[in-house]
């Protein structure tokens, strides 16, 4: 028996809630293109995103360890798969679009630098000079709208609408974000949510694991984050013997704290949605507040572990010595390319004219790795440095 796209459509009908988004109310890509007979619109976006060349770039991309720090520490590619998962339990467990949720978190950070969040700081910082900004949200959006290189007829990937919709995170009444000269709502819609929700959850949870492996935290020292020693109780109480410093008790406790967030966000999600008694997509982007949500006390919690990370792991002195390094030499590479734009590669050097030195410098620099960056620093900036 063959599964065709019609099937998949009437079991959107019969699985998803009113409030999810189907694919037969998608509002289309930017450039039109026949159905696929065996795949959804947005199983087609997932697909582009995995074979796109700047998702494969994120193995080699800072997620808070410099790439090549560790073989277990996490990398932008393995957070982001991390993401997906999680965004695809939170989205089934509430009946909404499994493979939209997916997608957007599958291709949340393709916009990110190398470095981490310390070298998209300072790439803001050098595009301001030149009246521009930075973010890696907005920069996503640009990879699979005009950076992307794999079609005849147009540039970057030609995703639906509510795929590139969905990866405007900051907005609301005090900014207005438009999309294709469209006023978007001043809130995302629910899959677009479960994927922001489950990028937080994600980088608590498994920066937490990271910072561990590392030696640069300890169980000791986060004995004094709340949702930690409920984590430790949840772990003990599933019969796990908790030694300090063993890596299977470590393991399993980090997995419980995962656990509790994830289950806390689905139930106060469901309940927040009974509340506001959805019936369709739209009634959730016009509200003030977000739907999908950990309830207020344990918001209260993961804003205190993260607040732990900030102090403990993300300014470590360790990481702070190699990332201010590694972002002074991205610093210098972007001046040399100022100075001399014919060091950028080919298809960098061809978007000048169209974008602007600065901004093209900016993309060539972003869909950089660690590695290769810091390769184009020693070739072209180390002998002088």
């Amino acid at each position: 028996m063959l599964r065709q796209l019609e099937d998949q459509y009437r079991h959107e009908d019969s699985d998803l809630a009113p409030y999810a988004i189907h694919n037969l109310a998608t509002k289309g890509r930017r450039f039109p293109e026949k159905p696929h007979p065996f795949r959804t619109d947005f199983q087609r976006d997932r697909d582009r995103v995995l074979h796109s060349r700047a998702f494969r770039r994120l193995e080699y991309k800072t997620q808070v360890f410099l790439n090549g720090a560790g073989d277990h520490l996490r990398t932008r590619l393995t957070h982001t798969i991390e993401v997906a998962a999680i965004s695809r339990t939170i989205a089934r467990a509430l009946y909404l679009n499994e493979d939209l949720a997916e997608t957007i978190a599958l291709a949340h950070d393709l916009g990110h630098t190398p470095f981490g969040h310390t070298g998209e700081f300072a790439l803001n910082e050098l595009l301001q000079k030149y009246g521009g900004r930075f973010d890696h949200n907005d920069q996503s959006l640009r990879v699979v709208d005009e950076l992307e290189q794999k079609y005849p007829d147009y540039d970057g990937l030609n995703l639906s609408w509510e795929v590139r919709e969905g990866l405007i995170k900051h907005r609301g009444k005090d900014r207005i974000v438009e999309l294709d000269g469209i006023t978007l709502p001043p809130t995302p819609f629910l899959e677009s949510q479960v994927a922001d929700l489950a990028d937080d959850l994600t980088y608590y949870g498994h920066d937490v694991d990271d910072g561990l492996e590392s030696g640069l935290i300890n169980e000791k020292m986060l004995t004094e984050v709340p949702l930690w020693n409920m984590a430790t109780e949840r772990a003990k109480e599933r019969g796990m013997k908790i030694v300090p410093g063993d890596d299977k008790s470590r393991a399993y406790t980090v997995r419980c704290l995962i656990d509790m967030m994830v289950g806390n966000a689905i139930l106060n999600s469901e309940a927040r949605i009974r509340e506001c008694a959805l019936q369709d997509p739209e009634k959730p982007q016009n509200m003030m507040t977000r739907i999908i949500s950990s309830d207020y006390d344990f918001e209260k919690m993961t804003l205190q572990l993260r607040e732990f990370l900030f102090k403990n792991l993300y300014h470590h002195h360790e990481i702070s010595v190699v990332n201010d390094s590694a972002v002074e030499k991205m610093r210098n590479l972007f001046q040399a390319f100022v100075e001399k734009p014919e060091l950028m590669g080919r298809t960098a050097q061809h978007r000048v004219k169209k974008d602007g030195l600065p901004l093209a410098i900016a993309d060539y620099i972003s869909g950089m790795t660690d590695r290769f960056a810091l390769l184009e620093y020693d070739k072209i900036l180390g002998k002088n440095s």
